[in-house]
């Protein structure tokens, strides 16, 4: 039985943060992830100055070995309608590729790594968790995502969560697809539904192009990604020879998520825990600062990780994250009115500015 003082499950952005943090506090602490790094993760890739402040770097050190390009502006519309450009004139945001930032958060984390491991069984003790019948620690960190087994594990009983599941292809173009793509890398092309229940994105990271759609709820998504891949080709946005298939996945969103995020011994954290932010889908961010959270709240239960102790991670993720926001009020409106107000208040730079990008994106 291999034993730990913190056993994290799952070694991306939150569960890497949450390892280092500990690491650096004289902690051990053992990663378990399935996946073999550096992994493929399906993702927009763009994040904004304030991680890379959370990481204690900056986009320079960062961007020394790896890919980063700063993202000055936003071009924008409904699909179908006209599209609009907005220059900030300053860096909002950086776009990444996550199988660099990944693989760089996790082996800087100073943690043991137990990779290419599935987590099949979690079970509680008298003194702790004991995964896969292996691995023995005190308190366990539930970072393996949206199907994560500790959430499970704390979560017995489905509570009707609102799942947005999106699906995303990421691919090194080829000289032809370069020369014949005209996305701007410094302008992040962002398409809303005309029923405002979902987007898509196309993001150029110099070779490598990233596209994308999400949707409230899995149910009719591969119409609508057909209906947005339809639309680029109409556009001459998407280079020949796009890949077809467009991985699969799903997260909750922090304003409607029921998860338990603490209980005896465990804490959720990232995409685990729920807390994605529900105007854009963001979820690197609050995966890094949740994982912050948890460690420091691990830090100062001091051994003690009854839930008591624990419950003091709800207000740190508050501090770091804000509290949670009421639910849109502009999901009360009928799909049709919606769809009409949107295609009008998105034709004004002033509104798509202030009320889309400052307030939704959050730059």
């Amino acid at each position: 039985m291999a034993a730990c003082d913190v056993l994290v499950v799952g070694g991306g952005p939150a569960g890497s943060t949450c390892a280092w943090r500990l690491v650096q506090a004289g902690f051990d602490v053992l990663v378990v992830d399935a996946a073999s790094f550096p992994r493929h993760k399906a993702c927009a890739g763009w994040i904004t100055p304030p991680v890379f402040d959370a990481l204690q770097t900056s986009a320079r050190e960062y961007g020394a070995s790896r890919f980063v390009e700063a993202i000055t502006g936003f071009r924008t519309a409904v699909v179908g309608g006209p599209q609009i450009e907005t220059r900030y004139g300053r860096t909002v945001s950086y776009a990444i590729r996550r199988t660099e930032f990944d693989e760089y958060l996790l082996h800087r984390s100073g943690a043991r790594l137990r990779l290419g491991c599935r987590v099949d069984r979690v079970r509680r003790t008298e003194d702790g968790w004991v995964v896969n019948d292996e691995l023995a620690a005190p308190v366990l960190v539930g970072a393996g995502g949206h199907f994560c087994p500790v959430a499970r594990a704390l979560n017995a009983s489905p509570r009707g969560d609102t799942v947005v599941a999106a699906r995303v292809v990421e691919f090194q173009m080829d000289a032809a697809q370069e020369a014949a793509c005209t996305v701007d890398g410094s302008a992040p092309e962002i398409y809303l539904d005309r029923d405002l229940t979902g987007y898509g994105w196309i993001v150029r990271k110099g070779s490598v192009l990233n596209v994308g759609f999400g949707r409230l709820g899995a149910s009719g998504l591969a119409a609508h990604v057909a209906a947005f891949v339809e639309h680029l080709q109409n556009l001459g946005r998407l280079p020949p020879g796009t890949p077809a298939e467009w991985p699969g996945h799903a997260y909750l969103l922090r304003e409607t998520a029921a998860r338990a995020l603490v209980g005896d011994r465990v804490l959720l954290i990232g995409d685990a825990a729920g807390l994605a932010r529900g105007c854009s889908g963001e979820g690197i961010r609050p995966a890094i600062e949740s994982g912050l959270a948890a460690a420091d709240t691990l830090i100062a239960a001091r051994g003690s990780y009854g839930r008591a102790a624990l419950e003091s991670y709800r207000s740190r993720l508050d501090g770091r994250l804000g509290p949670v926001c009421a639910s849109s009020e502009a999901a009360r409106i009928p799909p049709r009115v919606r769809s009409r107000i949107a295609l009008l208040l998105l034709r004004s730079r002033w509104f798509t500015r202030r009320f889309l990008l400052d307030r939704w994106l959050g730059p």
